[in-house]
């Protein structure tokens, strides 16, 4: 075969070829990632009637149940859920000095709404009571140490 020959027949080709390969549409469809379809679980787009905020919970008044103060609500614990594991109160305070941090189940804080529609959180417990009830200690460094005894040295560990 001739170069002419060959040059012709690969330009009859490309010639050939062409309306295929600019006249073709193609449509990819690309399936959502995983990342983008997410369900939470939360049904609302915003804070419903009856449900409160933490932020306000955190700092508020603690009552008993004649209305007295009893202390604040100094912080509130997650668990790894995400479940209230326990309510911090500081009670026994006096100008800031003299209390204690006890904890309570979230079960045990009774919320209301005052006239001005703020949350109102009262104990069925007395202030005594509270002041006699555990301590409860908010350092995150004994967190998670246990109560366990360490481990008994090991023999070659002993002549060192």
């Amino acid at each position: 075969m001739s170069k002419t020959t060959m040059t012709a027949a690969f330009a009859v080709i490309l010639a050939a070829a062409a309306p295929l390969a600019y006249g073709q549409t193609t449509t990819t469809t690309v399936p959502p990632a995983a990342s983008t379809v997410r369900t939470t679980g939360v049904t609302a787009n915003h804070i419903m009637a009856g449900q409160i905020r933490a932020t306000a919970m955190n700092g508020a008044t603690v009552y008993d149940v004649q209305d007295k103060k009893i202390g604040d609500v100094k912080d509130i614990i997650l668990d790894r859920e995400g479940r209230v594991a326990a309510v911090v109160l500081d009670v026994g305070a006096f100008l800031g000095m003299g209390g204690k941090f006890v904890a309570v189940g979230m079960n045990d804080i009774k919320a209301s709404f005052d006239t001005n529609n703020k949350p109102k959180f009262a104990v069925d417990m007395t202030k005594d009571q509270l002041k006699s009830a555990q301590a409860y200690d908010l350092d995150e460094k004994k967190a998670g140490t246990g109560s366990s005894t360490p481990p008994a040295p090991r023999p070659d560990d002993r002549t060192r």
